[in-house]
């Protein structure tokens, strides 16, 4: 099995490709602690027992690792290379039991059509480029002309995120969308 990695714009975080479905079409799955790792992922699970991890997420076919900042990426990578080798090899599972489950939008019932124009936007216009940058970006809710949106996986604490919101996202959705007004970062 050859896995590639690839830089992020997130110095902190890697962007591993096996060749295959991680994920596949179930969505993506982000875990911020070995903890909550154990209960759903396996393989994230494998990835955090390595130590010096701070998150793992998981998209359709691609794993972003970001390490803590105690460690370096030469000292990590050959051993996250391993763990998901060995994952893979082996038949495991990448997720047990319940796919993640839905979190709750916040959106005013009078403006569902407006929050669908914002979901069909994101999902076809900003979810591949951030998706290619490792990481993901998850609608949370509209209300007041107020977009909340997620920043996951590579792009969770990247340090442009917030920039790529504003400038990219906010300016893209007020063209296609006139009722929005802004963007807002929320955090899990």
């Amino acid at each position: 099995m050859f896995i590639e990695t690839e830089a992020t714009p997130n110095p902190a975080t890697l962007k591993f490709l096996p060749g295959r479905d991680v994920m596949g079409e179930r969505g993506t799955a982000d875990f911020t602690a070995a903890e909550e790792a154990a209960a759903r992922s396996p393989l994230a699970a494998r990835i955090f027992a390595l130590g010096d991890v701070a998150r793992v997420f998981l998209g359709a076919d691609f794993i972003t690792v970001t390490k803590s900042d105690e460690t370096e990426w030469q000292t990590l990578r050959p051993r996250v290379l391993g763990a998901v080798m060995e994952h893979f090899t082996a038949g495991l599972p990448v997720l047990e039991g319940a796919d993640a489950e839905a979190e709750a939008e916040d959106v005013d019932p009078a403006d569902l059509e407006i929050a669908a124009q914002i979901k069909e936007l994101l999902d076809t216009r900003v979810r591949p480029a951030v998706a290619g940058d490792g990481g993901d970006i998850v609608f949370r809710g509209y209300r007041d002309g107020i977009v909340r949106l997620r920043m996951q996986g590579a792009c969770s604490g990247c340090p442009s995120s917030r920039a790529t919101l504003k400038h990219g996202v906010e300016n893209m959705l007020r063209h296609y969308v006139p009722e929005v007004v802004a963007v807002e970062q929320v955090e899990a």
